[in-house]
Parts: structure tokens; C-alpha cells; sequence
């Protein structure tokens, strides 16, 4: 069978799996609010588009073949779909209600998902949702957390993880820092600068090095464990600081320290339990992350 070739009416497809269900045309004819010939005449219809026979009618009853059968199963995740997609189109979702546990970082916590979040508060206003600022990916397996925001891929099988993307990161510096300490012109003169770093500075000395900056520890004069924290460090003017460009560059007096500098990308991971593929919530937020934080 060419099933790329068919070209499937829902109200056919809707029609066979009412009456899949309901046992008879009445039945379907009931619950989808039409009448007993017209469902017959849309199965009859999807059967003539497959070119199999789907149900069998006899004075017992209606029984489904065996074509029947196999297309039952697809046709059901056909209609789960479709609620789902009815659910938020018509407002049905506002219906949902209870907690959701969302983790990342903190300077995405801070930054981002603020602002990703906000339609939930019309779509779904009932979900109430509680943002752990962490990058322990332990929160999703003990379950102290419904949906995480990563930048490695989990390793966990019993996880759902989506690559939503790369974030690019690059070297910033206040103006005001520049100002007074000068601009490098190339990488070389970058590592005579001070610098804001991590609770770790030296995991950052590896790829400053592999492109020609060579750091050394006593250059980096602030650090923090805290990525909101180094943020403001560098917002402050203490030095150079690898930062996001999407913060990087939409921060009054903050530029680039070289503008031609390759950017380092790093991946965005969301990631949840399996509890996704049967919590309408999780589902719900999982969508409006996937769609929001790419953007």
C-alpha cells in the first residue's frame, strides 16, 4: 500500500474510530453528533481511499478486520494528537490545573525564562510553575524537578531530552572597563586584561588557549559559582567576562572585547521524565519551552 499517496479526510478518520469504539454506527453516530448513513458513508469512504476493508457488517454486528485492527492504534495517536492541538486552540487548557518544577541555571532562571514563560499565564492559568536555579541534573531522576534545562545531553535512559539549539557565547567588557584599560587589538593583548569568571577559572584557560589567549589564573580578579553573579561582576566593570550575546548585546554600555572573535557555542538540552508523555501540565510547559527558548 502507498500510503504516501493517500490523502486522509479527518471526519473519515474520526468517523472509523468512533465506530471503533461505540461497537456500532448508532453508537458513533451519537457521540460525534451526525447521523448512522453518514458514518457509513465516511468509513465507506476511507475504505475506498485505503483499498482495504475496514470493518466487517454482518446481522451479529459490526468486528473489525484485520487491516482494521492494525490501523486502529495509529488512528488513535491521530486523535490524541488532535485533542491536544484542540486543547489550546480552544482555550481548553486553561482547564489544566497544578505545579510544574522547572530547573536551569541560574542566569537562565533569571534572564530567560521569565520572559519565555509569560503566555502561560494565558494559556494555562491554572499551571503554577516553580523554577529551580540549579544545574544538577540529579533533580530530574530523584523527580525534584519535572523539566530541565541543560547544556549537556542527559545520559540517564529514562530521560526525554529535545536539542533545541546552540546558544553562542563570546568575550564582553563595560565600555567603561575598556575605557581605562584599553582595547586589545589582538588575542594576545586580550590576556594582559583582568578578568570575571566562574567558581572554576581554569576550565576556561584550556579553550582561551586553544584560540591564542593565554590566560593564567591570577588574571581572573572576580569569579563566582553563580552565573547571575559573575553577570553583574562584569556589568560592574571589574573585567572580561564569556557571556551569552544575546545578554552581551543588548546590555547598555557592554561590547564585544574583539568584534571579530569566533563565538563558542554551547547546546540547550530540555529535558524531562517520562511523565511528559502522559501529564497534559508537563506537556503544556515543555511545548511553550521548546518553542520559546530557541527564539
Amino acid at each position: 500500500m502507498n500510503w504516501q499517496a493517500i490523502s486522509f479526510d479527518w471526519n473519515q478518520v474520526r468517523a472509523f474510530l468512533a465506530t471503533a469504539e461505540e461497537g456500532t454506527f448508532s453508537g458513533a453516530a451519537r457521540v460525534l453528533k451526525s447521523t448512522q448513513p453518514t458514518i457509513g458513508r465516511q468509513i465507506g469512504a476511507l475504505e475506498e481511499a485505503l483499498g482495504v476493508t475496514l470493518v466487517e457488517r454482518s446481522v451479529r454486528g459490526l468486528t473489525l478486520t484485520e487491516a482494521g485492527r492494525d490501523l486502529l492504534d495509529h488512528v488513535r495517536a491521530m486523535g490524541e494528537a488532535a485533542s491536544l492541538i484542540s486543547v489550546v486552540a480552544e482555550g481548553k487548557s486553561q482547564d489544566v490545573i497544578g505545579e510544574v518544577t522547572v530547573t536551569g541555571t541560574d542566569l537562565l532562571s533569571t534572564e530567560v525564562l521569565p520572559g519565555v514563560l509569560r503566555p502561560l499565564r494565558e494559556i494555562a492559568p491554572g499551571i503554577r510553575v516553580r523554577i529551580i536555579a540549579s544545574s544538577d541534573m540529579q533533580n530530574l531522576t530523584q523527580r525534584e524537578a519535572d523539566i530541565a534545562i541543560r547544556h549537556v545531553r542527559p545520559e540517564q535512559p529514562d530521560l526525554i531530552a529535545r536539542h533545541l539549539g546552540d546558544f553562542r557565547a563570546n568575550l564582553y567588557a563595560m565600555t567603561s572597563y575598556l575605557d581605562r584599560a584599553g582595547r586589545p587589538r589582538t588575542l594576545r593583548d586580550i590576556a594582559d586584561h583582568d578578568f570575571v569568571g566562574n567558581a572554576d577559572p581554569e576550565r576556561m584557560m584550556a579553550p582561551m588557549h586553544n584560540m591564542g589567549i593565554p590566560l593564567r589564573a591570577e588574571s581572573f580578579v572576580m569569579s563566582s559559582a553563580s552565573g547571575t553573579v559573575a553577570w553583574e561582576l562584569a556589568k560592574a566593570g571589574y573585567g572580561v567576562s564569556m557571556q551569552p550575546e544575546f545578554l552581551g548585546d543588548a546590555e547598555p554600555g557592554m561590547e564585544k572585547v574583539l568584534p571579530d572573535f569566533p563565538p563558542l557555542e554551547f547546546p540547550i538540552w530540555l529535558v524531562t521524565h517520562r511523565e511528559l508523555l502522559t501529564s497534559r501540565r508537563i506537556r503544556i510547559v515543555f511545548d511553550l519551552l521548546a518553542r520559546g527558548l530557541p527564539a
